[in-house]
């Protein structure tokens, strides 16, 4: 499976953003999915996740009102991260992420449970 996020860029404060990433290959056994930033001088953190088999989304208290992650399920095989209402600490390289594994919500942000990653997609948010 291989992931391609794109879509980064730079905004302005108050601004909005949709960031996209590709699935190719087996994509169809992906059971969650979801995206991580890392800021500069930062751990990555999670962001946002879909748990696929029972529809549950999981955000980030940092994004929670502000960030919308969703999934296209057809042979596009795309998952997206509208971001709207940006804030210069939104700023980071943002990845996509995917398990064939299902992770329950208690374990949805924990980095090394998935198996997938794209290479990244750098967002930046000036003041």
């Amino acid at each position: 499976v291989q992931l391609q996020a794109y879509g980064g860029g730079l905004v302005q404060a108050g601004a909005s953003l949709r960031l996209s990433c590709a699935a190719s290959g087996r994509s169809f056994s992906l059971t969650t999915v979801g995206w991580f930033r890392q800021a500069p001088g930062k751990e990555r953190e999670f962001v946002a996740a879909i748990d696929r088999s029972v529809r549950r989304t999981v955000y980030a208290d940092s994004v929670k009102g502000r960030f919308t992650i969703s999934t296209e399920d057809n042979a596009k095989n795309t998952m997206y991260l509208q971001m709207n209402t940006l804030k210069p600490e939104d700023t980071a390289v943002y990845y996509c992420a995917a398990s064939p594994v299902r992770i329950v919500a208690s374990a949805i942000t924990r980095t090394t449970l998935y198996k997938y990653w794209g290479q990244g997609t750098l967002v930046t948010v000036s003041s």
